[in-house]
C-alpha cells in the first residue's frame, strides 16, 4: 500500500510505501498485528487480523489536524465499513454515485472500488473509531455463490470488476445486532484456530445482517410514499435536531414544524431512510452511545445518564437492559 498524507496546504507530510499482506492474507492460519502511529498530526492504534481470505481492521484515532489521505492498494477487496464514532469522507474521487461520500458515527456499508485508488478526509476530532472487514475477491465470490440474490447482484459485479456500493445513496444506520456482533469482535478472548473460526462466523454474521437489512429497506421502499431530494434533505436535518437536542429531544410535532414536514411525512419517510422509527432511531442512538461511554470507563454512571437526559441512573439502568439484556454495571466490569 502507497499511503500520501498532504495538509489543508496540499502539503506533503507523510509518505509511506508498504507491500500488500497477501501471504499474511491467504495464511490458513491466524495472523495478528498490532500497529501504534504518533505523529505531529495524527496519533493512530490499529489491530489487524488475517486468515483464509478474511481481513479484520479495528482502528481508532486522535486527529490534530485536517488531513488528506491517498491510498494505493496493489490488490483490490470487497470491504464493510462500520464507523463507531467520528466521521470522514471517502471514495475513489469519481463523479456521481461513486464520488467521495461522507461516513458518520454508527452507520456502516459494503463497497468494491477495482480502481484500488481510495481518496479519504478527515477532519480535525479525537476518538475516532471504525472496525473495517475485508474480503479477498476470490473468498468473496466463493461466499456469494447461491447464497441469495443481493450477494449474488454483488458478485456479478465484483467478477466484472465494478465499482459498487451495497447502499448507492446512503449510509445506512448500524443497528442494536451489527453493534453487539461489532462488540463480540473488539471483546473476542479466544486463541489460535478456536478464534478464527468465531471471528469468521462474526464476519459473516456482519455481511448477511447487511444484505437483510437491505432488503428490508428496499421492500419498504418499494411500497412507500415518494420522497424528494427536498425531502430527503429534510429527514436528515430531523436526524440532526434529534441528536443534538439528546437530552430534551423536541416532541413528535415540535419535529415537524422545526423540520418543515408534516407528521404523516417525517413519520414515514423517517423509518424509510433510516430503517427505524424517528424515538426507536433516537433511543438506539443514546444506547449505542452510553454503552461507548461505559466501555471507555472515563464517566460515571450518573454523568452518563444525565448527559442522556434520564431522571435517574435507575431509569438509565432499566433502558439500557431492556436494550442489550444486561445492565451497565456489567459491562463496565
Amino acid at each position: 500500500m502507497d499511503i500520501q498524507i498532504r495538509n489543508d496546504a496540499s502539503e506533503l507530510i507523510y509518505n509511506d510505501q508498504q507491500e500488500f499482506p497477501l501471504d499474511k492474507m491467504r495464511s490458513v492460519s491466524l495472523i495478528e498485528d498490532k500497529q501504534t502511529l504518533n505523529l505531529d498530526f495524527v496519533e493512530i492504534d490499529f489491530q489487524e487480523i488475517y486468515f483464509d481470505g478474511y481481513h479484520i481492521a479495528i482502528g481508532g484515532a486522535n486527529v490534530h489536524q485536517n488531513l488528506h489521505i491517498t491510498a494505493t492498494e496493489q490488490i483490490s477487496t470487497i470491504s464493510l465499513m462500520f464507523v463507531l464514532n467520528g466521521e470522514f469522507d471517502s471514495g475513489p474521487g469519481q463523479e456521481g454515485v461513486y464520488a467521495k461520500r461522507r461516513y458518520k458515527s454508527l452507520e456502516h456499508n459494503l463497497f468494491y472500488n477495482p480502481t484500488v485508488e481510495e481518496n479519504i478526509d478527515v477532519e480535525k476530532q479525537r476518538d475516532f473509531e471504525m472496525i473495517g472487514l475485508s474480503f479477498s475477491k476470490e473468498r468473496f465470490l466463493e461466499l456469494a455463490a447461491n447464497n441469495g440474490r443481493v450477494l449474488e447482484q454483488l458478485a456479478d459485479k465484483v467478477a466484472g470488476d465494478k465499482m459498487i456500493y451495497l447502499n448507492r445513496k446512503v449510509n445506512p444506520p448500524i443497528t442494536t445486532r451489527m453493534m453487539m456482533v461489532l462488540e463480540e469482535i473488539r471483546q473476542c478472548k479466544f486463541n489460535g484456530g478456536i478464534k478464527k473460526l468465531y471471528l469468521q462466523s462474526k464476519v459473516l454474521e456482519l455481511l448477511a445482517l447487511q444484505c437483510e437489512q437491505y432488503e428490508r429497506v428496499e421492500n419498504v421502499r418499494s411500497v412507500s410514499v415518494g420522497l424528494t431530494p427536498s425531502d430527503r434533505e429534510k429527514l436528515h436535518y430531523a436526524k440532526e435536531l434529534l441528536l443534538k437536542n439528546i437530552q430534551h429531544p423536541p416532541s413528535l410535532p415540535e419535529l415537524s414544524r422545526m423540520a418543515g414536514l408534516n407528521e404523516f411525512k417525517l413519520k414515514n419517510g423517517f423509518r424509510q431512510l433510516f430503517d427505524n422509527s424517528v424515538f426507536g432511531y433516537l433511543n438506539d442512538h443514546r444506547m449505542e452511545y452510553a454503552r461507548n461511554m461505559i466501555s471507555r470507563q472515563q464517566s460515571s454512571m450518573t454523568e452518563i445518564a444525565d448527559e442522556l437526559g434520564f431522571s435517574s441512573v435507575q431509569h438509565f439502568s432499566v433502558a439500557f437492559k431492556k436494550k442489550f439484556g444486561v445492565s451497565p454495571s456489567k459491562i463496565r466490569v
